[in-house]
Order: C-alpha cells, then sequence, then structure tokens
C-alpha cells in the first residue's frame, strides 16, 4: 500500500466512525426531543391542574418546579444538537479530504469567483480559477479573504525569493499538523453564516473604517444622563410630597435632547446586529488559536504570536463586543426598549460603548484577521501537500544551478492511477526545447505540467515531483488562446496578440529570466504561412533573456536544431493496438517520429484516400 492509499483508507475509517457517532448522536437527539415535548406537556397540565384545584399561589410554586423538567431536557438537547453540527462539519471535512484525493470534483467545494483576464500571463492556460481548476482543489479556507489570498499567490506575476523561502517552511510545519488544519476549518465553519456563504472579512474591516468620522455620542449621553438623575429625583419628590408635579417638564426636555441627538443610533445598531451575527462565533476561532499548544512548530508559533500575547487576547476583545451586542439585543423588544430609553439615554449609552469597541477593535482586528486569512492560505498548501505524500518542497534560486531540472513531474490535476511523470531539464538561457507528437498524446498536458509546478513552487508550496530545482522565472504562457467577439478580435489575431505580449515580456529589463509555454504557434492561419511565422516567432525567441517550451505539430520546425545549438527536440509517440490508439505519454528525446492524424480520422471511420 503506498502512502496516499494509506492515508486514504485511514480518512475512510474516520468517516465510518464519525458516521457511527452521528447515527447515535441523533438517535439521542430524537429521544431527547420527545422527553422535552412530554416534559413541556406534562409541566402545562400540571399548572393547569394546580390552578383549577389550589389556586393562584400553588399554582406559582407548581408550575416554578414542574417546568424545571422541561429546561434541563431543552439544554440538554441543545448540546447534543451541537455535538451534531460539530460531527456533521467533522464528517464533511475528512470526506472532501477523500474526494480532494480522488479528484473526485462534485464533492469538492466550488472555489471563489476569480475575475477571468484574458491579458494575464498564464491563469486561464493552467488550469489556475473556475471550474475543476486548482484553485478549487487547494481552497480550503473558510473566509473569503483566505480564498482570495491563495488565489493571489497563484496569480502572482512578480514572485519574491524571500516570500517563498518564508512560505515554505510554515506550509512544511503545518502539513505535519493535519489534527490542527482540521480543528481551525471546524471553528471556522461554525463561525460562517448558515447559508454557506465564506466569512466575510472585508464587510467586518468596512465597518470598523466606516463610524471613524461619525459623530460621538458621548457629550448628548452626559446631558441626557443628568437630566435622568434629575427626572427620577423630581418624580420622586412628587411622590413624596414634597414639589408640585414638575418632572413631565424635565422629562419633555430630556426627550426633545433625545430625539435630537438619536437620528445616528438605528445606523449603529445595524451594525451591532451584523456583528453579532459574525463577530460572536469568531471569538471560537481566535480563541482556538490562543490556547493550542504548538509546541516545536516555532514557525507556525511565530505567525500566531498576536493570539498568544497575555494582555492583548483577542477572544478577551470580542467577549467585550458580545456584552455590548447582547444590551444592543434589547432593542428587539419594544415594550422593554420603550421604558428603558423613557428612564434614561439606552440606546445612546450602548451606542458609546459599542463605538468604544470599535475604536479599540480599529488598531487590532485588522492584524488579527491578516494573520488568520494567512493562515488559511497557507493551510490550503499544507492540505495539499498531506493528502498526497508523493509531493516534494522545490528549491528555487535567484541564480546559480540549472535554470530548470526535473525529475518525475506530474500534473496535479490528473488522478495518481493515470498521472505519468517525465524528467526534463533547461540549462542555458536563451534555450528552446521544440515538443513534437501526435495529436493526444500528452504535448500540451506537460507544458501544463511545467506550468501549474512552477505556479506551486512560486506560491510556496509542495510540487508534483520527485525533485524540483528552478530560477526565479517570469511565466508567460500562449496555450489556450480565446478569440473576442465582443471585441472584434478573431482568433487568429487574439493569438499575435498574445504572442506580441509574450515578445514584449522576454524584452522587458527584469533581472529574471522569462520561461515561456506555447502550443502551436499561429493555428489560426494556413499551413505555409504558419510554417514562415514560426521558424520566424522561433529564431526570435532564441538566444533571448527566457527559456521555454513549444508544442507544434509543424514537424518542419524541428529541423530549427540543425541550425542552432539552443533549440532542442523532445517528442511524445504513440501506437495502435487492436485497432485502438495507445499512448504513454514519455516524454523522449528527438523529433517525433510519427503522426496519428490520419489514424485518428480511419479509426473515426472518416474517408482517408491516401
Amino acid at each position: 500500500m503506498t502512502p496516499k492509499e494509506a492515508r486514504r483508507h485511514a480518512l475512510t475509517r474516520q468517516i465510518a466512525r464519525l458516521d457511527g457517532r452521528l447515527a447515535a448522536l441523533r438517535r439521542t437527539s430524537d429521544t431527547l426531543a420527545r422527553w422535552r415535548l412530554g416534559s413541556f406537556l406534562a409541566a402545562v397540565g400540571l399548572s393547569a391542574y394546580s390552578l383549577l384545584t389550589w389556586g393562584i399561589w400553588a399554582w406559582v410554586g407548581v408550575t416554578a418546579v414542574a417546568i424545571l423538567p422541561f429546561i434541563l431536557f431543552v439544554r440538554a438537547h441543545r448540546t447534543i444538537e451541537e455535538a451534531v453540527s460539530r460531527h456533521d462539519i467533522w464528517r464533511r471535512i475528512k470526506q472532501t479530504h477523500v474526494a480532494r484525493m480522488s479528484l473526485d470534483w462534485s464533492q469538492i467545494p466550488a472555489a471563489s469567483p476569480v475575475p477571468s483576464r484574458l491579458d494575464h500571463p498564464f491563469a486561464l492556460d493552467l488550469d489556475l480559477v473556475g471550474d475543476h481548476s486548482l484553485l478549487q482543489l487547494l481552497d480550503t479556507a473558510v473566509s473569503l479573504e483566505g480564498s482570495q489570498r491563495l488565489s493571489s499567490w497563484l496569480l502572482d506575476t512578480n514572485p519574491q525569493l524571500t516570500h517563498i523561502a518564508a512560505r515554505q517552511p510554515l506550509v512544511a510545519e503545518l502539513a505535519a499538523m493535519p489534527r490542527f488544519r482540521d480543528k481551525l476549518a471546524l471553528y471556522a465553519t461554525l463561525a460562517t453564516a448558515d447559508d454557506g456563504e465564506k466569512w466575510p472579512g472585508q464587510r467586518i474591516l468596512a465597518w470598523l473604517e466606516s463610524r471613524a468620522e461619525a459623530k460621538s455620542v458621548r457629550p448628548a449621553l452626559w446631558v441626557l444622563s443628568g437630566l435622568a438623575v434629575v427626572n427620577l429625583g423630581l418624580l420622586a419628590l412628587n411622590l413624596a410630597g414634597v414639589l408640585p408635579v414638575l418632572w413631565p417638564y424635565s422629562w419633555l426636555v430630556y426627550a426633545l435632547i433625545y430625539a435630537a441627538r438619536s437620528r445616528d443610533v438605528p445606523a449603529v445598531f445595524e451594525d451591532a446586529y451584523f456583528l453579532e451575527k459574525n463577530l460572536r462565533r469568531l471569538g471560537t476561532v481566535f480563541g482556538f488559536l490562543e490556547t493550542y499548544r504548538y509546541g516545536r512548530r516555532t514557525q507556525v508559533a511565530a505567525l500566531c504570536a498576536p493570539f498568544l500575547a497575555a494582555r492583548e487576547r483577542p477572544s478577551a476583545h470580542l467577549r467585550a463586543v458580545t456584552k455590548v451586542l447582547t444590551l444592543a439585543g434589547l432593542r428587539q423588544n419594544p415594550f422593554l426598549w420603550l421604558w428603558l430609553n423613557a428612564l434614561m439615554p439606552w440606546d445612546l449609552f450602548v451606542a458609546d460603548r459599542l463605538d468604544a469597541c470599535r475604536r479599540a477593535l480599529q488598531t487590532r482586528l485588522p492584524g488579527w484577521l491578516d494573520r488568520w486569512f494567512e493562515l488559511e492560505a497557507l493551510n490550503s498548501l499544507a492540505t495539499f501537500a498531506y493528502l498526497n505524500p508523493e509531493t516534494s518542497y522545490p528549491d528555487i534560486q535567484a541564480d546559480g544551478g540549472p535554470l530548470l531540472a526535473v525529475t518525475a513531474v506530474g500534473h496535479p490535476l490528473i488522478g495518481h492511477s493515470g498521472r505519468v511523470c517525465n524528467d526534463f531539464r533547461i540549462t542555458h538561457l536563451g534555450d528552446i526545447a521544440i515538443i513534437t507528437g501526435s495529436n493526444m498524446a500528452g504535448k500540451s498536458s506537460f507544458l501544463r505540467t511545467l506550468g501549474v509546478n512552477l505556479v506551486l513552487a512560486y506560491a510556496g508550496g509542495p510540487v508534483v515531483a520527485q525533485s524540483f530545482a528552478a530560477r526565479l522565472f517570469r511565466l508567460y504562457t500562449s496555450i489556450r488562446v480565446s478569440d473576442s467577439v465582443t471585441d472584434g478580435f478573431s482568433y487568429f489575431y487574439a493569438e499575435v496578440r498574445r504572442l506580441q505580449g509574450l515578445l514584449a515580456a522576454l524584452e522587458e529589463a527584469d533581472e529574471r529570466p522569462l520561461f515561456f509555454l506555447i502550443d502551436e504557434i499561429f493555428r489560426g492561419t494556413n499551413n505555409r504561412e504558419r510554417l514562415i511565422g514560426s521558424q520566424s516567432f522561433v529564431q526570435a525567441l532564441v538566444g533571448g533573456r527566457g527559456v521555454g517550451l513549444i508544442a507544434t505539430h509543424d514537424l518542419e520546425l524541428v529541423k530549427l536544431a540543425d541550425e542552432n545549438t539552443a533549440v532542442s527536440n523532445f517528442h511524445f509517440r504513440d501506437d495502435v493496438v487492436d485497432g485502438q490508439m495507445v499512448f504513454d505519454f514519455r516524454l523522449r528525446p528527438g523529433p517525433c517520429p510519427t503522426t496519428n492524424a490520419l489514424k485518428i480520422m480511419r479509426l473515426a471511420g472518416l474517408p482517408v484516400n491516401l
């Protein structure tokens, strides 16, 4: 059994155990629900009987005693339901892990939408975003900003060696902490809205800034508090017969001032209701990070250091906010709210306290959230490493060593059982490898294999390879060129613009060389012009400040290797066995000796005249 199969088997056993626990918890929940209903009906019956038989005081005592079992059953039932929710989320986390291992896309949550940019140097060509993409495979973040941070790493056109060097050891440590990663995901999922949407961190940050210039209610609060004391004093003196009825006049002044200064209060309370849903449960996420024993996980502990400061515990600050939110919740009871505001400036008091909490969080919460978002993005890469033990960590250098040297490199979006890995090496700047081969032999997939692993390496994650050494490149691809009907671009013109952008990138003054991947140059025109244009374009690339691979069906291009030692040929081959096309997807040196277009036509039953 391979390490990956063993890991999948362990996850499957965990899911089976969780199924058993969930079934037992749901049976307990059903039982408690019945006892809850029964105790309620019994309490109602006893209460009614005591009222009709023994009178009002007996009714009060019997009701107080009879309702206790119902309260106990309600609390027990709520505890079991919370346990059911936690176990269900825990099971879904494990099931999603298995789905990611087997590339069962129907069971992998959809990736956060990323705006499609046709002008991005490599995103669409390498299937980095969208359905069945690398982002969908990797993304385990529960917060929206965690997903966005991961996507920004994958789509980064300006990778930095310092960022890669900082992320790699963090990902390696987190990969060895599966329980930490899964429990963090559990608490984060519990903190999300019931509709399953990702946690909206940006909206919280916007709230912190939204009332930065709002006028303080504190002066009015002090004035109204004084008037409230005067009102109560005048009322008490009037009831004692010391003073005439003066309190209505002072209360009228109180009401007029209150009405003038309370116009901003509803907006504050709208913020409070939003925060109650999104910050109350966030405290459990931060609380987990505060209490986890990191031990020798020094890199992760350093990342989580803001959660470990004794006097600045985030969960303590969030608890202070939730206490104010509890006071704000009294606004939901119109009768009680009216009396509270008549006696004292309740809304202004709550608004002032909430604003104080906002100011306290304004300098702290952005930093805490930033660490959490960073941790979620890193966890995505670490989970990929854990679920794919065959991966390794790349060696990325700014200079020195081979430009690219990989052994047993494979595509992460191809299932483990069907994945064929290859070795490849480029040594000198200005070199170009021309890849020829039959249709469906694996040329385009190999180009994407190198590109997507470079993206993973530059994001700080592991790569699907036995070993992977590379320079810090700028990446540019021309594999899946799209025409634009709305902009009036034909396919050929779109391809020309794409290749023009590649040449411009090659000529940029940048210390990092360009790594380019091109699939079928000028496929949108006729054979003669395609060959002339392709030869000229390859010759323009040779010797430039970059290296790359070009996949093509034009066997005439392989002759360029005879004219220039910077051009080398590789190929994928095919065979026909028992009337079926057979591919081994192995990269071999030299030009392809065969083609298969006519074979495919003949096998499909199309007329072919030789």
